[in-house]
């Protein structure tokens, strides 16, 4: 669905052509700057079907849109068919960034449809207008993790028969529900994995446990510049919302913490296709008169009060912490009101895997709490963040580093608060502690500060997480304690480390495996052990089969005793006579 999108239309078309898609059908309304003329033009070349837009009275632009193409020749003859934007580029991750490809590999597994999350794209501080293809200027993204940013769009199999379409996903329609073809539908997430359950009949956005990027996201470049913004602030939009535009929607969607340049794999093939495009005279006129209006527009408001008035308002919204935004979030689950609307089919899906869940001896396990973002760590953006104090140290509230359930935590002042209260009581007076692979540092810097006599050491292999840790000790000026060492660990072993550092205690916080661990302790004179270790953090998370396999072996190891610890925190073993 588009509108007065005309400098823009070239490359998004050109884009999902380097992707691999092969048919498009493009519904346009009220256009004034000849975004329809240059769609009517691509069809006459070939490219796309461009269809009107007519909105009956009371209806609003996407949903007239979709209900013609519920029953569009050409929609209905699609095999996989995804729904989405002019300010929506699909970005593959996965293979060599083909749609054919993605969708063969999703077959593979038995699926037949994926939901790809948003990733927002700020404006990067770009402020002037430019012609510059959009993925190419706006390069900085939200956090993966930043969980406002999560609405999806649905690739799927379509069969008109069956399926309702969407804006975000499909709905199933009734007079197939009470069959088999409900127990068909397997879609996975952007990561590859499968869907939860309750996904096929409602929902539109990610949550914590579906969120992925490792195969697909949709970079979703709702602002672009501060100029394209105010254009953007003189039209209506694609569902016409009162007054959308404003500063408060620019915070939200002017999200600049993290780098990301996935795009930019698709370059030489979009360029050779928008050179290909722009070959054809007609096209290339219309091209260039959208952008001419665009310049003329931006010269006609650029001098007026309330051009001034706005770059004052979205320079300062650009200023809000990512944690501060506001958003209208959705309505609060009202769980007597789902259940009224889950038809008999869902509700005995959802029976069918909670029996399967009871049944399984795991299930009954809580897990442990995800504190940490998967995949690289990148905060070198200097963004505005807020910090909290969480027992004896401020920590930011930064998306880039913790997962929502963390951030939730240390909003509260909470952040894995049953560690903080029970590791200093376990190192002995004058004692060592160290900790590896430690993400944000809590455990070490909270020891340094509480216990001025233990020596406090942390490593940490992974550069990201070792920035963050600079970060937060500046913040909280750990560097200056005597009793504190930030090491790097980028290519020291974890046995090498033990052997120098003769910790009496010893916490495990990741980026190492727990048989690495135990051959570590196993390679070191009984005496030289630790009297305890703790794992927490992402080594908790990502162990905890191993950990549980392991346990005999620690216990062989002298280590018979399993330390009172809340296990969604940590799991600890210590030596009777030490701890």
């Amino acid at each position: 669905m588009m509108k007065d999108e005309g400098p823009y239309v070239i490359e998004w078309v050109a884009h999902h052509l380097a992707v691999g898609f092969t048919d498009f059908v493009i519904y346009t309304n009220d256009c004034t700057d000849g975004t329809d003329k240059m769609l009517t033009r691509m069809q006459e070349l070939g490219l796309v079907q461009h269809r009107n837009n007519a909105i009956p009275e009371g209806m609003k632009p996407q949903p007239s849109a979709l209900k013609y193409a519920q029953v569009e020749p050409e929609v209905a003859a699609s095999d996989w068919l995804l729904v989405f934007d002019a300010d929506e580029f699909l970005c593959l991750r996965h293979g060599d960034g083909r749609i054919d490809t993605l969708i063969s590999d999703i077959k593979a597994t038995g699926a037949n449809g994926m939901v790809i999350t948003w990733r927002i794209f700020g404006s990067g501080g770009v402020h002037e207008w430019s012609t510059d293809p959009v993925t190419e200027q706006y390069l900085m993204a939200a956090p993966q993790m930043w969980n406002k940013g999560w609405g999806v769009k649905t690739l799927f199999q379509f069969d008109p028969d069956k399926w309702k379409l969407g804006i975000h996903r499909p709905k199933l329609k009734n007079k197939v529900l009470d069959t088999e073809f409900p127990d068909s539908v397997r879609w996975l997430n952007g990561s590859g994995r499968e869907m939860e359950e309750y996904f096929k009949f409602r929902g539109w956005r990610s949550i914590v446990r579906t969120v992925g990027y490792d195969w697909a996201q949709m970079n979703h470049y709702a602002i672009k510049s501060i100029d394209a913004y105010a254009i953007r602030r003189l039209r209506g939009n694609v569902n016409n919302k009162a007054d959308k535009y404003n500063a408060d929607y620019w915070s939200l969607q002017d999200r600049n913490e993290v780098h990301d340049d996935t795009m930019l794999r698709y370059k030489p093939e979009r360029d050779r296709i928008i050179a290909a495009l722009l070959s054809d005279p007609v096209l290339a006129e219309l091209h260039d008169a959208a952008l001419t209006r665009t310049e003329e527009t931006l010269a006609r408001i650029r001098d007026t009060e309330a051009y001034r008035d706005l770059v004052v308002s979205l320079k300062a919204a650009s200023q809000v912490p990512i944690t501060q935004v506001s958003a209208a979030p959705p309505k609060p689950r009202d769980k007597a009101k789902i259940a009224s609307l889950m038809s008999d089919v869902e509700k005995r899906a959802s029976g069918k895997r909670r029996a399967e869940k009871v049944k399984s001896p795991e299930a009954r396990t809580l897990p442990p709490t995800d504190l940490y973002v998967r995949g690289s760590v990148d905060v070198s953006a200097d963004v505005p963040l807020d910090w909290v104090q969480n027992h004896s140290v401020r920590l930011p509230m930064d998306p880039r580093i913790f997962t929502p359930a963390a951030l939730t935590a240390i909003e509260v002042g909470k952040f894995q608060r049953n560690l903080a209260r029970n590791v200093p009581g376990l190192v002995p007076k004058g004692g060592t502690f160290v900790d590896y692979g430690g993400a944000c540092g809590f455990l070490a810097f909270h020891l340094a500060q509480t216990r001025p006599d233990a020596q406090v050491t942390l490593h940490e292999p992974v550069a990201g997480f070792r920035v963050a840790q600079a970060l937060i000790a500046q913040e909280n000026e750990i560097t200056e304690l005597d009793n504190f060492t930030l090491a790097g660990a980028e290519n020291e072993k974890l046995g090498a480390i033990l052997r120098k550092d003769a910790p009496a205690v010893l916490a495990i916080g990741g980026s190492v495996s727990i048989d690495e661990v135990l051959r570590s302790l196993e390679d070191l004179p009984e005496e030289a052990r630790p009297g305890a270790i703790i794992f927490h953090g992402r080594a908790l998370v990502e162990e905890t089969g191993a950990l549980s396999d392991a346990e005999a072996r620690f216990f062989a190891l002298g280590y018979n005793r399993r330390l009172p610890l809340d296990v969604t925190m940590g799991v600890g073993f210590a030596r009777e006579d030490d701890v």
